[in-house]
């Protein structure tokens, strides 16, 4: 009974935590509020119980957001609605497959870079609205951040974003001002969301526009998720299911779509304050969603006056704290190739405004990197034995494409002596581009009269000589 109470009090914690940044998101996506807010609630309860990560909270906010502001400028909501169904689809097809698996090829530099370019685009897309407005605007941003900076010196009882609401609402309401309230960005909740379809033409024409901004919801929600539940697992010492989290995820954005609402993914924020807050089981999931719902309902009409300059400071500090600053430090500290990989991402991803491009070319970066690191660590030497005209190659290393070619030319094709023996016993050959490059340079030796044999080849190395070279006999 205790650990029930506890984990209803840190979802109505984390639900207090949840309702600022959410609409706030909806601002950044070009939504209104009402499509941010159903789909937090769809999602947060559903993945309550399709979810792989206990006390992990769910919501239509973080990077998806932002990749799906492009599209609803581009082509309007319905079309959003669309990208939605279709990336909660692939991310299930993503969890039944157990491609979670692909996300440990995801580099600490890549992340690095990711948070970092997620942080640059939360905090530009908070610029227009710091443009062309009066003095009041700016004014009521620095209040906002002077109540979220200066409060949890005093106490962490309440989340000091929601204090800047209720202390700059009122205000706003009693000190008429020339700002932009909650009203302005559109309707909010009136009652339960209701199924349907989005009004899209179904085509091609539709499935070619949709597709890369749904694969892009889908591959950041996914990458955002993961890494939330990473988190938590070691802020818990417990592991999760992360093949169970991405169909999970699947299943609450689907939904999301099909009742009128964006797609989400875990929220590294609200989830970290859940947990310190005590809840530690799917209830307190559970509860972060459903009382989100409860709240805005009864609460709608004061939620409608919340001043657009609060919520500007909200995302104001939440770029601020996403941004890795120690990563600044670290330029200098860490290999250089590292440092580039961090960049790459960040670049791309600020110049494409696309975070699913960002991480791509960090991942790849990351692999090409890798491959040369591994292919320098080659090494072939030869000795001559003149008493019996035997030449004898020890190779050292790892034979895969990357280095095949650099194998094959450390050996003398016309060699004067009648033996060649190569000695395979510390090296691995990795791919059939390795079984290639060894298959030609004893074809090209024999070729010329000289005896090859092969020594020392491990089991996995001979078993693949023997599938792909089987002329190729070892000695």
């Amino acid at each position: 009974m205790q650990d029930a109470r506890r984990d209803v009090l840190a979802g109505m914690v984390a639900t207090f935590a949840l309702i600022p940044e959410v609409i706030a998101f909806s601002f950044v996506a070009g939504v209104d509020p009402e499509v941010g807010l159903f789909a937090s609630f769809l999602i947060g309860t559903i993945i309550a119980f399709t979810g792989g990560r206990p006390a992990m909270i769910s919501g239509a906010a973080g990077s998806v957001a932002l990749v799906a502001a492009f599209l609803v400028r581009g082509h309007g909501l319905q079309y959003l609605l669309a990208a939605t169904i279709l990336a909660g689809g692939i991310q299930i097809v993503f969890g039944l497959l157990r491609l979670d698996v692909l996300m440990r090829f995801v580099s600490r530099s890549v992340r690095t870079g990711f948070v970092n370019a997620l942080a640059i685009l939360i905090f530009s897309a908070q610029v227009p609205q710091m443009l062309g407005v009066e003095w009041h605007t700016y004014a009521m941003i620095a209040a906002g951040l002077v109540i979220i900076y200066l409060l949890p010196r005093l106490t962490t009882a309440i989340p000091s974003p929601l204090v800047c609401i209720l202390v700059l609402t009122p205000f706003s309401m009693l000190v008429p001002m020339p700002i932009h309230t909650v009203a302005d960005l559109g309707r909010l909740p009136q009652g339960l969301p209701s199924l349907m379809l989005p009004h899209v033409p179904f085509t091609f024409e539709t499935l070619h526009t949709v597709a890369p901004y749904a694969m892009a919801m889908a591959v950041v929600g996914l990458l955002e998720s993961m890494m939330t539940a990473t988190v938590v697992d070691d802020l818990t010492d417990t592991t999760s299911s992360k093949a169970r989290e991405c169909t999970g995820l699947g299943l609450a954005n689907l939904a999301a779509g099909l009742f009128g609402g964006i797609a989400g993914c875990g929220m590294i924020g609200q989830t970290v304050s859940n947990v310190r807050y005590g809840g530690a089981r799917r209830l307190s999931t559970f509860v972060a969603g459903f009382f989100l719902f409860v709240l805005v309902v009864l609460l709608r009409p004061f939620v409608a006056q919340v001043p657009v300059a609060a919520l500007v400071a909200i995302m104001i500090m939440v770029s601020i704290s996403t941004f890795s600053w120690t990563s600044v430090r670290d330029l200098a500290r860490h290999p250089k190739v590292s440092s580039i990989v961090m960049l790459a991402t960040v670049a791309v991803t600020v110049a494409t405004s696309n975070l699913a491009a960002g991480v791509t070319v960090g991942v790849l970066l990351s692999g090409v990197f890798f491959a040369f690191k591994v292919m320098r660590l080659m090494d072939v030497r030869s000795e001559y034995d003149a008493a019996t005209n035997t030449r004898i190659y020890r190779v050292a290393g790892q034979i895969f494409f990357a280095s095949a070619d650099i194998f094959a030319d450390q050996f003398d094709l016309r060699d004067t002596a009648s033996v060649v023996r190569i000695d395979l016993t510390a090296a691995h050959l990795w791919d059939v581009t390795a079984v290639g490059a060894l298959e030609g340079v004893v074809t090209k030796m024999r070729r010329h009269g000289i005896q090859v044999d092969l020594i020392g080849l491990n089991t996995s190395s001979a078993t693949l000589m023997d599938r792909h070279a089987p002329l190729i006999q070892p000695s």
